[in-house]
């Protein structure tokens, strides 16, 4: 019983210092033998539910441990203050250590994939995911968007601390979805104001990415809090187009070609997101020294980055191309369906992308003989 109180202790320092920035010198080794402790407790108190003698010593010494002055102090472990929270101390560990910032990538990253180990995984630790997303849920979903503003990906869809982001904001839509009709949309727009913005829409761009999930089996002591797949998915389609600005600030920051999966997947964006390129494009205009399109203020998109995006949506499977291409050709039409460089930024922009194209046949050895891109 002494050696199992000594570990009780031991892992209640290790909580404490979960939260503090002692974590920056953890590796991944350190976070797997922290949580092997963890769910040693959980194990515990599986074992020794109804055991009432040791269930009392233990929670005897919870009590007197951290609720004395002096020591680790200035009152109880949030969370370790009884028996009871003895089965879920792996996810209270997981939790801070997601919420610290000071932790570093590499052992984040490894604390996500355990945590969410992706379809197929043998002995995935579907407790732990389950009861991590209850706790989201309650506003943990919140802090978790916090995490990393300035991370730079260069595959953002495939960043697994993103997905989980993503994941754990789908769940929560889909709780508040349940409430109240309007509860997504006042959750998001709460998020939009608190949260740091760019890391935000780019958690609503890989949410928007992820495929559709099967709903997880209904647990015996409480009732199942999944729904179809597509709802919060679609709360965040409906919150985009209700929202201009954030739906031009959502266009303006992410990556071409996160834009164009995201508006083949969600169609219903693809026209907005095509509008908001022709505005882009009205605002440039030639310069005749220079012989390029040039911004006409400094907030104005480049031609390149014009370029960069319509070509990406040229890529796009049908039907999203040949709605692109379609409403370039109408735009070339109602500027006056010229054909010589420098009048029409329209035109200019369909030849750059046939030549772009044209040089793209030539590269794979297919015959040239397209009159589209």
């Amino acid at each position: 019983m002494e050696s199992l109180l000594q570990y009780l202790d031991r892992f209640s320092e290790l909580l404490v210092v979960s939260r503090t920035t002692h974590v920056r010198t953890w590796d991944p080794v350190t976070v797997r033998r922290a949580l092997q402790w963890a769910r040693y407790l959980r194990h515990i108190y599986r074992r020794f539910g109804r055991h009432g003698p040791i269930r009392t010593t233990l929670e005897r010494r919870l009590h007197s441990q951290w609720r004395q002055e002096g020591g680790f102090g200035r009152g109880p472990v949030p969370g370790l203050a009884n028996f009871q929270a003895l089965g879920h101390g792996d996810v209270l560990l997981s939790l801070r250590l997601l919420e610290n910032q000071a932790l570093g990538d590499a052992a984040r990253h490894y604390l996500v994939q355990q945590l969410f180990p992706g379809p197929g995984v043998p002995d995935a630790d579907e407790t732990l995911q389950e009861s991590l997303a209850r706790l989201a849920r309650c506003g943990s979903a919140v802090h978790m968007l916090r995490f990393n503003g300035c991370r730079k990906n260069l595959n953002l869809q495939e960043d697994s601390l993103m997905k989980t982001q993503a994941e754990l904001l789908l769940e929560r839509l889909q709780e508040v979805g349940k409430a109240e009709a309007e509860g997504p949309a006042r959750f998001l727009s709460s998020l939009w104001e608190r949260l740091p913005q760019n890391n935000f829409l780019k958690v609503i761009a890989v949410a928007l990415l992820q495929p559709p999930l099967s709903p997880r089996p209904q647990e015996e002591s409480e009732p199942s809090i999944h729904k179809t797949p597509g709802e919060g998915s679609q709360a965040l389609v409906h919150w985009l187009l209700g929202n201009s600005e954030v739906f031009a600030a959502f266009c303006r920051a992410l990556p071409a070609g996160i834009l164009t999966l995201v508006t083949s997947r969600h169609p219903a964006l693809s026209p907005v997101y095509l509008g908001l390129l022709t505005d882009w494009g009205q605002r440039l205009h030639y310069d005749l020294q220079k012989g390029i399109w040039v911004e006409t203020e400094s907030q104005d998109v480049p031609w390149e980055e014009l370029h960069n995006r319509f070509q990406s949506l040229c890529q796009a499977p049908p039907p999203l191309k040949d709605k692109v291409l379609t409403a370039l050709e109408t735009c070339k039409a109602q500027d006056g369906d010229f054909e010589v460089p420098g009048l029409s930024i329209w035109t200019d922009l369909l030849l750059a992308l046939r030549s772009g194209a044209f040089r793209k046949r030539q590269v794979l050895g297919l015959s040239p003989g397209l009159s589209s891109v």
